[in-house]
């Protein structure tokens, strides 16, 4: 995701509405896209700089994972190594379909009539980026419960089943997905001509199906936040507590302390634009009806920012797993001491009182 600002080249097919290739006016657009501060050179940088981030965070939870015993944790890596592979994987397919256009040039309209390559690039658009936000909540549930009923088996999942949760989520993402190519809602070219996505057209198909993507992921930002806030705030009470000092329950903090980091990039990243694509449908069908068969500039021209601030989503993921682990921080801040608080116990215990407590 986030590739979708590289020069179009299909002003023939402008105004075929009962394509995917009659959004926009591509010839409106072309000049703008050509001397945008963001340009494909710049996209390209940046993706570059996303697919090496999560594949080097790719092999730090490889390497992490194989060195844990913690159920808890191996569970919680388990999730976080499904969220990496997506990130990762939306990167590259993407790349793959917009690089080639940009050097090659392709007509969009010659190279795909059917609009299956539009189709294919709008349904990895929807994936990759549903996918995400529905592992945030999935992750923030499973640490919800894992905190807040530590004793229940119910609540201890093994890796396999680990998995099997993450294999769900992608399955009902894809699903999610193959929802315009089974005939609800439509995947179309997007300014300026190179990214397709659904889209925001007062048609009752099109309605439906940006509905269902935006309230969706609006839906799981919530969830995560609410999952969150009740596992810090039971962090905060065991820690605050004197004879749950020495629990040591740092893994805990590590793992919430990362989460608490997805959520926020998440939100900060997804919600403009789940907000936009709600905001938009809705406001076009009072005056439009099912006659708009256009979208004006403006949202255009949004649509493309807003998708451009998600790229970052893709991008600082893996950075939150990579910075904030208790030996990274314990090497930043060597001189952390422990004290009867939550932030005594994170990143680590040091090795003298760590003994004391073991002996007594």
């Amino acid at each position: 995701m986030g590739w979708g600002d590289m020069e179009p080249r299909n002003g023939s097919a402008a105004g075929r509405s009962d394509t995917c290739f009659g959004v926009f006016n591509a010839s409106d657009g072309r000049d703008t896209a050509q001397n945008s501060i963001t340009s494909p050179w710049f996209s390209t940088a940046f993706g570059l700089i996303g697919l090496c981030s999560n594949l080097f965070a790719l092999c730090v939870l490889l390497s992490s994972s194989r060195k844990l015993s913690s159920r808890a944790r191996s569970s919680f890596l388990v999730f976080l190594c499904g969220l990496v592979v997506t990130d990762f994987m939306g990167l590259l397919v993407t790349a793959s379909v917009i690089i080639p256009y940009h050097f090659i040039k392709f007509t969009w309209a010659e190279v795909d009539p059917g609009c299956h390559l539009c189709n294919f690039l709008g349904f990895s658009m929807v994936f990759f980026g549903q996918c995400p936000l529905l592992l945030g909540a999935t992750m923030a549930g499973e640490r919800f419960f894992g905190i807040n009923h530590p004793f229940s088996r119910s609540t201890s999942i093994s890796k396999r089943r680990a998995w099997s949760i993450v294999g769900l989520v992608w399955g009902f993402s894809c699903l999610l997905g193959l929802l315009p190519v089974l005939g609800l809602g439509r995947y179309t070219l997007q300014y300026p001509g190179s990214w397709c996505f659904l889209t925001l057209l007062p048609n009752t198909g099109d309605v439906v199906f940006c509905l269902l993507f935006a309230l969706l992921g609006i839906f799981s930002v919530l969830l995560s936040f609410i999952f969150n806030t009740v596992s810090v705030v039971t962090l905060c009470r065991v820690y605050h507590d004197r004879e749950s000092v020495q629990r040591r329950r740092d893994s805990e903090v590590e793992m919430m302390v990362q989460l608490v980091g997805i959520m926020i990039i998440a939100t900060i990243c997804w919600m403009p634009l789940l907000i936009f694509i709600v905001q938009t449908v809705l406001q076009q069908l009072p005056a439009g009806g099912d006659r708009l068969q256009m979208l004006p500039p403006e949202t255009q021209k949004m649509l493309l920012i807003y998708i451009r601030m998600v790229t970052w989503n893709q991008i600082l993921d893996p950075w939150v797993y990579i910075l904030f682990r208790r030996a990274v921080l314990q090497r930043v801040y060597p001189s952390l001491r422990p004290r009867p608080s939550i932030l005594s116990l994170y990143p680590v215990l040091n090795p003298s009182l760590r003994r004391k407590l073991t002996a007594d």
